[in-house]
């Protein structure tokens, strides 16, 4: 498969460059329209836009479908204006609704005019919720069933009406007044006798409300292994559905900028070998301040320490060591917390309950690693040096655990992303106070 995309890509810049188009459109016909969605993640801007206008209006949106909407953002400001049009109007309404939160304010205004008013319609429930809800993610192209149908005229009336509808396989029940009652499966309306009651056969729905965070929602449609969740209103009025796929790739985008910011960094907006050396930059750049101007608490909490540095030399060979035990095990305790807490399996709730685990953990971590800081110790620098070691790896630890349990849970609770919340604290957290503890334990067993 990758040999294949390799003399993909290989036909394909010898044939932009000696711009014979007629040998792009042929090679771009042969492949997958997931490859050529790889390859035009790959092109510079300008030839990306000449290589979508040569496809199909068919295979352009199936391609267009498969980009990150950060992608599609700068593929259309690539386009000329009937053809972004065209490509708009073709897209589904949520993926519309995704690509205007990436379009600056005159594009995306300008498309959202030239849209037919059925296509409006569709698309302006979405855009009245903000970028970070399910209600965002939603598709309204569904097929709705009243409670009082018949088996056989609800399959009749899926037929007349699933054609551009996201899924058809889990309906949602309304009454009159389109409040939600129930969901019932396809297989339902084929087994069953046409003459019985759709309200016979639903089933008690799994509604999300339009106003939940995404990535919660998300992750309830993927847990429960839902094809599609319908989405309500305050007042239980069906909006949309959102189906398990895009669940799975709001939790997949959340994943991604959950890791880049847990490496001290922002996540990418393209593939790495198109991004701008600017852009990496600035995906770093950031955090890289935050932690130089945090290091500098460090190098203070080392001055006032200065005279015992000066009576036993040997205390500096150790600093770099017990900092980094103190930064990695306030790390691993963030990270597993924050895991558990985007699985839904702890809440900023149970601070006091993950507070008491990770004093147990850090205890226990840290007599393991203090026991055997202090056996080295001992026998290169004697046992008063020893128990210094060993004594401060087993507070440090103890308490980066305990720090690092802790900060993603009131990280929730005041409404900023555990990863970033996180990490510079942490590292800043663990540093000085490993350094004090360390230097407090020197001048009370050493008597300096």
């Amino acid at each position: 498969m990758d040999e294949e995309f390799d003399e993909l890509i290989a036909r394909m810049n010898e044939a932009l460059r000696d711009r014979d188009l007629a040998a792009v459109s042929e090679a771009i016909g042969h492949y997958d329209p997931h490859d050529v969605a790889r390859l035009l993640e790959r092109e510079d801007p300008g030839d990306r836009a000449v290589i979508y206008r040569l496809l199909s209006r068919d295979r352009a949106l199936e391609v267009f479908e498969l980009l990150d909407p950060e992608m599609r953002s700068e593929l259309i400001q690539g386009l000329r204006h009937e053809h972004v049009a065209r490509v708009f109007e073709d897209l589904d309404p949520d993926d519309r609704a995704q690509l205007v939160d990436e379009l600056p304010a005159g594009v995306a205004k300008q498309l959202m005019t030239g849209l037919s008013p059925a296509e409006r319609a569709l698309t302006a429930p979405m855009l009245g919720f903000g970028a970070d809800s399910i209600g965002r993610y939603m598709s309204t192209e569904y097929v709705r069933l009243r409670d009082d149908m018949t088996l056989g005229d609800a399959l009749t009336h899926v037929r007349h009406r699933g054609q551009g509808a996201e899924t058809v396989y889990q309906l949602p029940v309304t009454d009159s007044h389109r409040r939600l009652l129930g969901v019932v499966s396809m297989r339902s309306l084929i087994m069953n006798e046409p003459h019985e009651l759709v309200r016979d056969h639903m089933t008690a729905p799994v509604s999300l409300h339009a106003k939940d965070a995404a990535e919660d929602a998300a992750r309830e449609v993927v847990d429960a292994q839902l094809l599609a969740a319908p989405v309500v209103d305050s007042e239980e009025r069906l909006l949309g559905l959102v189906t398990i796929d895009d669940a799975q790739q709001i939790l997949e985008r959340t994943e991604t900028r959950r890791a880049a910011r847990q490496g001290g960094a922002e996540p990418l907006r393209r593939p790495y070998l198109t991004a701008p050396v600017f852009g990496l930059v600035r995906s770093r750049v950031v955090w890289l301040l935050v932690l130089a101007v945090s290091a500098l608490l460090t190098v203070r909490v080392l001055g006032a320490f200065e005279d015992q540095l000066g009576e036993v030399v040997t205390l500096a060979l150790f600093v770099p060591l017990l900092t980094g035990t103190a930064g990695n095990t306030g790390s691993q305790a963030a990270t597993t917390v924050t895991r558990a807490l985007a699985m839904g399996e702890v809440r900023p709730k149970d601070v006091f309950l993950v507070m008491w685990r990770e004093v147990r953990v850090g205890l226990l971590l840290g007599a393991l690693l203090g026991g055997l800081g202090f056996a080295l110790a001992s026998l290169v620098f004697g046992m008063h040096f020893g128990e210094v070691i060993g004594i401060t790896l087993v507070c440090i630890c103890t308490l980066a655990a305990t720090v690092g349990g802790m900060m993603p849970l009131l990280a929730r609770a005041v409404g900023a992303d555990p990863a970033v919340f996180s990490t510079p604290f942490i590292a800043t957290f663990c540093d000085a106070t490993s350094l004090v503890i360390y230097f407090g334990m020197a001048t009370w067993l050493l008597g300096l």
